[in-house]
């Protein structure tokens, strides 16, 4: 099959399945295949593809998120092995580095923690570009570890990933940095979260733990859609001065800071 057919089929069965974005899933995943870019697709329609590409477009029909069909996502100026280990990694969580780095403006050698590192995204964006600063990924999930293990080995990062939780923050540090669960019931939303791990997206309550609980000179959080306001009454009455809110690509409150 041709390059330009096999493009037009996967297109049409994607919006079918009702993916959101069925063109630029289907120029992704064939691009993936064929070694090349989106752009590279269209410059050689006419190229043979074979049929490689079918059992992964089958995955994305059952709203396998496409991060892991893929296997690797990118993550600001980094590449990340993904699979259902950890969570994907995704463009809102981008805003918690960018705050994370600002505020690290300044500090010499400073000590970085990330409560739930997950895939390691945080943590390692955060050493690639902080090459200074000495960072360290805790998470309650071995697999997750695991994950984040190969991806530091894979991008040759110097990060520290260990086995633990939010009393990891009580040792002091410069910045302590979280995405933690935040999703109450996983009914209503995107088919896709139901191939992640639960124990990543569902969970209440963390947000207070980790303001109460770390010692720390700047705290940066991740928080879920209509709950930033709540969070920052949780830092402001922890102690936290000049609690600021920052919205992600769209407009929605993604990340809340504090100073101590």
């Amino acid at each position: 099959m041709k390059l330009r057919d096999a493009l037009w089929e996967a297109e049409r069965k994607l919006a079918a399945a009702g993916i959101d974005t069925p063109r630029v899933d289907a120029e992704l995943l064939l691009a993936h295949v064929a070694g090349t870019t989106r752009s590279g697709v269209y410059a050689d329609l006419d190229r043979d593809i074979g049929t490689a590409w079918e059992p992964l477009l089958a995955r994305r029909l059952t709203r396998e998120p496409l991060a892991y069909v893929l296997g690797e996502w990118g993550f600001r100026r980094l590449t990340l092995r993904t699979d259902a280990r950890a969570l994907v990694p995704r463009p809102e969580t981008e805003i918690v580095v960018e705050r994370a780095l600002s505020l690290l403006e300044g500090i010499e050698l400073p000590r970085v923690l990330d409560i739930g590192v997950g895939s390691g995204a945080i943590a390692l964006a955060l050493k690639d570009e902080r090459q200074d600063a000495h960072v360290v990924g805790v998470d309650v999930s071995p697999d997750a570890l695991s994950l984040a293990r190969e991806n530091a080995e894979l991008l040759g990062l110097d990060v520290e990933l260990r086995e633990g939780d939010v009393g990891d923050a009580a040792s002091g540090w410069d910045l302590v940095v979280s995405n933690p669960p935040y999703v109450d019931t996983l009914e209503g939303l995107e088919p896709e979260l139901r191939h992640e791990p639960e124990r990543a997206l569902l969970g209440i309550g963390f947000h207070q733990s980790i303001a109460r609980t770390a010692q720390t000179r700047f705290l940066v959080l991740e928080v879920g859609d209509g709950q930033a306001r709540q969070v920052a009454d949780i830092l402001a009455e922890a102690g936290y001065r000049d609690v600021t809110i920052t919205p992600d690509l769209v407009g929605i409150d993604r990340v809340v800071e504090g100073t101590r």
